[in-house]
């Protein structure tokens, strides 16, 4: 049975940051690009960063780019996402996905960004 298990978020403060945790199992976890997205309320979900199997290759949206960081432990079998500098719109619910067609999603974990 195939899980992503997100933790990590929370409230924060603007400029603040806070560190998302996805936990997966039931599949090879090396063997998958993963990726973040996230979803603000009336709003698309969208993709917020991805990271190749190995670790080597990172991708970001433009909205994140120079304050969040991907990165994975491959034998801890997650993926991490470092997000610095928050701001209030990056107050959203934020998913991980993975696997073979990137068809599996965790249940989401909620950021909120506010003063």
């Amino acid at each position: 049975q195939v899980q992503l298990v997100e933790s990590g978020g929370g409230l924060v403060q603007p400029g603040g940051s806070l560190r998302l945790s996805c936990a997966a199992s039931g599949f090879t976890f090396s063997n998958y690009a993963m990726r973040w997205f996230r979803q603000a309320p009336g709003k698309e979900r969208e993709l917020v960063a991805v990271i190749l199997q190995t670790g080597t290759l990172t991708n970001y949206a433009d909205s994140v780019k120079g304050r969040f960081t991907i990165f994975r432990d491959n034998d801890k079998n997650t993926v991490y996402l470092q997000m610095n500098s928050l701001k209030p719109e990056d107050t959203a619910v934020y998913y991980c996905n993975g696997g073979s067609g990137s068809r599996y999603w965790g249940q989401g974990t909620q950021v909120t960004v506010s003063s």
